[in-house]
This record gives structure tokens, C-alpha cells and sequence, in this order.
């Protein structure tokens, strides 16, 4: 009995942190619910306040020519010819029916666009925060506690690479390794090559910024008794950095990996369209050149969407990590 009741006793605090756990999720996907809302809202709106006819856009612009009547047609169609209040309730309620409208430029469903070129900003955003935290390992665990030489010499790197402008980088990146070098070609979305420059250009500043974070936790960390009890036990450096001292000092890092994300996916908006890359960023920078208002609107959405659900994500595996952040933030 005594038995049963010792393991009864030892899952109870196991059931308790996945509560515990459940509930942070439930309060975070609700304030999450909150987010998608506001985004819809302001974009809706400040779209609407965009000067320009969206209707000349859903004609093929001005340069058609289309006539009054087409115009006025097309207006009602759409549902633009009625007050602004009543265009937004009637948005929202095709909102939650899953319903993100049809594109005005491309002509058909903006989960269709999605779906085609959500794929390629995936895969650069996953293949950007691979490299950055590579790149953050390589810096901080090699450098770190190495005196005040090294030390120094490494904050300067980073430093120098959070303040990299995306643009900035990936035209440099273009000019040396694409056009000078010939390594990587310079444009397209096929083949593994073509993922690397802009990868590169998004992990560089990335990786600078996380680097700061992650060695001053890690300089702290190799301070602690049980790094020196560590070392006296006999481990060699490289043991003790990575097995006892690194994962304590990851999360401060782990904890921007969701902001990392947000990130990335508006840095993509950038080297999608310098590199000539299909994805979610590039289609979003030709739907507001064109005034393509639902598929500004359903693009602004899902970045914001993913946004959201990466940053729960993170949080919950920071309080799985560390089960003390749950007694501070029950």
C-alpha cells in the first residue's frame, strides 16, 4: 500500500505541471485570438484608407480603361458599394467561416495563393533559424570565457551582425558569392543552392542578436559551483560547456526564438523579392503595390497567425524547461 501510494504521490506533480501547462496554453491562445483580431482590424482598415479605387485593381488598373458601368457593377459585386461598417462585419463573419476571399490580382483563392508559396517562406524561415542558432553556438560556446581578448573580440562580431541591415546583406551576399564568385546562383527557388544566400542574410543579424543574449547567460553559467564541480570530476572543457553549462544557458535564447520567428518572416518580405524567391513575402509586397486587399489581408493573417502560435509554442517549452517560471507565472 505504502508502494502504491509512494508512485501515486510521485505522479501527482507530473499531472500537476501538465495542468499547469494546459492552462498557460489556454490563457496564451485566447490573448492569441485577441491578436488575430486586431491584426484583421487594422489591416482591413488601413487598406481602406489606402488612396486609390481597389476596384480599378480588381479591372487590371487603370490602363484598362474599364467604363462607369463596369466600374459600378464590379462595386456591388464585391460588396464595395456598401458602408465601410457593413463591409467589416460581413468580412469578419467570412473570417471565422474560414473564408480569406479571392485575390484581385491573381483571380482566385487567396487559401490557393497561400498554399503555393506558403511552402518556400517556410523552408527559408526554418533553414534562416537553423543557421542562426548554429552560428550562435559556433560563437558563444567556442569564445565564451576565453578572457577578455577573445571575449571581447566576439561581442564586437556580434554586435556588428545584429546591426546588419537585411537588404544591406543579402545585396552584398548577391554581389560576392552570386554574381562575383559564381558559388550560389542568384535567384529562383529550386534546389538547395538557391536556399543559401538568402538563409544567410536572414540568419546573420539573427544570430548576432540571439549571441548577446546566450553568451552573457553562458559567462554567468560557467561561474556556477556545478560547472566547477564539473570540471573537478575531471570532464574536459568541451564536455562541460556542452552538457552541463550550455543547456542552462539556452534559455534566455530559446525564450527570443518566438519573436526570432516574427523576425524572419518579415525579413523574408525582403529577400523574397531581392532574391527572386517564391513565398507568402514576396506575394505580399506585389498584393499592396496592386491593392489586392484579401490577399494583403489573409498573407497579413497567417504571418500573424504562425507568429502567435510559434511564440506559445516557445513559451511552453521555456516552462517545460524550466519548471520554476510556472511557480512565478501560475
Amino acid at each position: 500500500m505504502n508502494t502504491v501510494a509512494t508512485h501515486r504521490g510521485a505522479a501527482d506533480p507530473r499531472r500537476e505541471r501538465l495542468a499547469a501547462l494546459g492552462r498557460r496554453a489556454a490563457v496564451r491562445l485566447a490573448g492569441g485570438v485577441l491578436v488575430l483580431w486586431a491584426v484583421a482590424t487594422l489591416t482591413f482598415f488601413a487598406l481602406r484608407l489606402m488612396p486609390g479605387d481597389p476596384v480599378l485593381a480588381i479591372l487590371g488598373g487603370a490602363s484598362g480603361n474599364p467604363t462607369p458601368e463596369t466600374i459600378e457593377a464590379t462595386r456591388a459585386e464585391y460588396g464595395l458599394d456598401k458602408p465601410l461598417p457593413v463591409q467589416y462585419v460581413v468580412y469578419l463573419g467570412r473570417l471565422l467561416q474560414g473564408d480569406l476571399g479571392a485575390s484581385y490580382s491573381q483571380h482566385m483563392p487567396v487559401t490557393r495563393v497561400l498554399a503555393e508559396q506558403g511552402g518556400a517562406t517556410l523552408k527559408l524561415t526554418v533553414a534562416a533559424l537553423v543557421l542562426a542558432w548554429l552560428l550562435v553556438l559556433l560563437l558563444t560556446v567556442v569564445t565564451a570565457g576565453r578572457g577578455r581578448l577573445i571575449g571581447g573580440a566576439a561581442s564586437l562580431a556580434e554586435t556588428l551582425c545584429a546591426a546588419l541591415p537585411h537588404f544591406w546583406l543579402g545585396v552584398v551576399l548577391l554581389a560576392v558569392f552570386a554574381f562575383g564568385l559564381r558559388w550560389f546562383p542568384p535567384a529562383g527557388s529550386d534546389g538547395l543552392a538557391t536556399l543559401v544566400l538568402p538563409a544567410l542574410s536572414l540568419a546573420i543579424p539573427l544570430a548576432g542578436f540571439i549571441a548577446q543574449v546566450t553568451r552573457e547567460s553562458l559567462e554567468l553559467t560557467l561561474e556556477q559551483p556545478f560547472v566547477l564541480t564539473a570540471r573537478t570530476r575531471g570532464l574536459s572543457d568541451f564536455a562541460v560547456r556542452f552538457k552541463h553549462a550550455l543547456r542552462h544557458a539556452l534559455l534566455p535564447g530559446v525564450s527570443l526564438s518566438g519573436w526570432a520567428i516574427g523576425a524572419l518572416i518579415s525579413g523574408a518580405v525582403v529577400c523574397e523579392v531581392i532574391f527572386s524567391r517564391k513565398g507568402v513575402g514576396r506575394q505580399l509586397y506585389q498584393a499592396v503595390m496592386t491593392q489586392d486587399l484579401p490577399l494583403v489581408i489573409g498573407i497579413s493573417l497567417v504571418v500573424a497567425a504562425g507568429y502567435v502560435l510559434a511564440n506559445i509554442l516557445v513559451d511552453l517549452l521555456y516552462q517545460w524547461i524550466d519548471p520554476r517560471q510556472q511557480e512565478q507565472n501560475p
